[in-house]
């Protein structure tokens, strides 16, 4: 190999290397490691392998709703109504099974209800091209005023003993049923964004809406599909949520909501749209769970962690902002 050859194949490695060291997964994935040191430092019951697996149900089921939602806020969009599905769909499956629906009926019933739900919400956002903030904050409170409509301040309790498997069940030795869901929820997602058309229809809606659609993309229909996928992962993580608890309160899942936008805004899904990526969401997910995990074992209050999540999506939107104008500065 002659010295050219061997300068230009040395300067595309250094090149892949700086971008790998300054790549937003990369410093996620440091962090990470952090916090499972500091967690083991400051306790010694984290490593016990029970404990971890106790420890994945802290984001298996908010993780399964921010893959969907991280697609749907690529596009530009927006969902806040994702909590509020997840009750509605609990609490139908509660209804149903007052009713004697057996397992895979319920399964069935908290899948239907998401994909409804969210299609209301595509056909308001995308078929009569309303605001989809103000109309999924509408219907947050629609869904779950449904569900205190339906259960009040009642609970639903007494589910088959075979439902539980969904939320409760291990495929092998400490490997749940739902760190397997999870799993398999992150690689077709990262497949479907980084791997299809699909996937690349979206980036380029939410980089710029006008421009797709007069590039030929239907962008109504495909934000209408995004907005059905968020539904169908909330009626799912209802499932497994329902099925872990034994029970159904309307109160459900409250301020779920905003974890998952943290998990997906954390994970460097760009809140204005246009760019992110899938595996960022894991790391955040495994993040969060890791510090609520972290919490528990401590006996940190609950509130604790709902102001540490209120300021770390308020860090994670403002310091993109805050360092382009720095940049900007500079440059000028």
């Amino acid at each position: 190999m002659s010295t050219t050859e061997t300068r230009y194949v040395r300067d595309r490695l250094h090149g892949r290397g700086e971008r790998l060291l300054k790549s937003w997964e990369t410093l996620l994935f440091v962090v990470a490691v952090l916090i499972f040191l500091i967690n083991v430092w400051a306790s010694p019951y984290f490593l016990d392998p029970w404990n971890l697996s106790d420890a994945s149900f802290n984001f298996t089921e908010k993780g399964l709703i921010a893959f969907a939602l991280a697609l749907v806020i690529i596009s530009g969009e927006i969902d806040l109504s994702v909590a509020s599905i997840l009750a509605l769909s609990s609490t139908l499956m509660g209804f149903a099974m007052t009713h004697g629906a057996g397992t895979w009926e319920l399964v069935l019933i908290g899948l239907l209800t998401g994909l409804v739900c969210g299609a209301v919400n595509g056909f308001l956002v995308s078929g009569l091209a309303l605001p989809s903030i103000v109309v999924t904050i509408g219907t947050m409170s629609l869904f779950r005023g449904i569900a205190f409509i339906i259960l009040g301040d009642k609970a639903y309790t007494g589910y088959p003993a075979e439902f539980a498997w969904f939320g409760q069940g291990y495929v092998w030795w400490v490997i749940s049923f739902e760190l397997v869901l999870f799993v398999v929820a992150a690689i077709l997602f990262a497949v479907l964004l980084h791997a299809t058309s699909f996937g690349r229809t979206v980036y380029a809606i939410g980089n710029n809406a006008v421009a797709a659609r007069f590039s030929g993309i239907r962008v109504e229909r495909v934000k209408f599909i995004l907005f059905l996928l968020t539904g169908l992962m909330s009626g799912l993580a209802a499932v497994c949520l329902t099925s872990r608890l034994g029970s159904t309160r309307p109160s459900i899942a409250t301020g779920w909501e905003l974890e998952a936008v943290t998990m997906a805004v954390l994970g460097g899904i760009n809140i204005l749209g246009g760019s992110g990526r899938i595996g960022g969401v894991v790391l955040a997910a495994l993040i969060m769970g890791m510090v609520t995990f972290g919490f528990g074992l401590l006996n940190v209050p609950g509130i604790v962690m709902s102001i540490f999540v209120g300021l770390l999506l308020i860090l994670v939107i403002a310091l993109p902002v805050l360092t382009k104008r720095v940049l900007n500065r500079k440059k000028a």
